[in-house]
């Protein structure tokens, strides 16, 4: 599809993902393009753009055309002298090789996500991204009837496998080094389109109201209806690509299959709203604060 400004869309998965051609990140970028962008996000909720080749100034800039940006974690320390960027280094144990949306510990999760391709292992090291929304609109009447009164608290300190490596186990002291714990709707409406996805998780530990047991097996059920094969898009990257992904309606899963080679993503994060249920009820703190150091409230 051309859009009216002249840039190509392309999709890349039947239910998520597309590829945006002919756009030139690098560039001042017209209001008119910015819209179109934002509503290709809100249709595909993933997308790829390639070969950009930008700096962490250009990333940054990108980024913070879709609102304001959060700083790069709330407990993990950002890139050197750049306060909202968070390097995603393979080598450092930083591996998400779990699904889960980003920073949902927290009682504002971000809006959306960039990521882009620094250091990519010749194999391995996609990114995996799943639609939360076709997820909800895949359950059975009944578990999406009972889906739409649950909640989940969500937390940064839970069971983790255990660290590989002595990097990895700093990283791990370090992301639980303050506790968070938030409850949030298992079924969040997207504030911008109405639609409702499953917001649930890695950091999805518990079910307000049901015991551990009752949580997981229930957590498992709902969580494998947004992992199925067609709710997923996989990311093949190149260096200097760039995704872009709505963080409010998607997880995603960086696979580690790519043994000790190394692998650099830098990230950035565009601050979001407090997730809502179906009948309006937001997300509270169960414990730990609102992370004000880490994002200030969108408007």
């Amino acid at each position: 599809m051309t859009t009216s400004t002249g840039f190509d869309i392309r999709r890349i998965g039947g239910r998520i993902g597309a590829e945006v051609l002919g756009v030139d990140l690098s560039t001042d970028l017209g209001p008119a393009v910015v819209t179109e962008i934002g509503s290709a996000l809100l249709e595909h909720k993933a997308l790829v753009f390639r070969d950009q080749n930008l700096d962490d100034a250009g990333q940054l800039r990108f980024a913070s055309l879709f609102g304001e940006l959060t700083t790069a974690h709330p407990t993990v320390p950002s890139v050197d002298g750049q306060p909202n960027i968070l390097p995603v280094d393979g080598d450092e144990g930083i591996r998400a090789n779990h699904w889960h949306t980003d920073v949902t510990f927290v009682r504002t999760p971000p809006k959306a996500s960039t990521l882009r391709g620094i250091v990519i292992p010749p194999y391995g090291g996609n990114t995996l991204i799943a639609n939360a929304a076709a997820a909800y609109r895949d359950l059975p009447e009944p578990l999406r009837e009972l889906a739409d009164r649950l909640w989940a608290v969500h937390t940064n300190d839970h069971d983790y496998a255990a660290p590989r490596t002595e990097k990895a186990a700093e990283h791990r002291r370090r992301f639980v080094s303050r506790t968070y714990r938030t409850a949030h709707p298992v079924v969040r409406v997207h504030p911008e389109t109405g639609e409702r996805g499953l917001f649930i998780g890695g950091f999805a530990q518990s079910i307000v109201g049901l015991g551990p047991s009752d949580s997981r097996d229930l957590l498992r059920v709902l969580q494998s209806y947004v992992t199925r094969p067609e709710n997923i898009v996989r990311v093949a990257w190149a260096p200097g690509d760039l995704v872009l992904f709505d963080n409010r309606i998607t997880q995603h899963y960086a696979p580690d299959d790519y043994g000790d080679l190394p692998r650099l993503l830098h990230r950035v994060t565009v601050a979001g709203d407090v997730p809502a249920g179906i009948d309006g009820t937001l997300s509270h703190v169960v414990e730990g604060d609102d992370a004000s150091h880490y994002t200030p409230a969108a408007a």
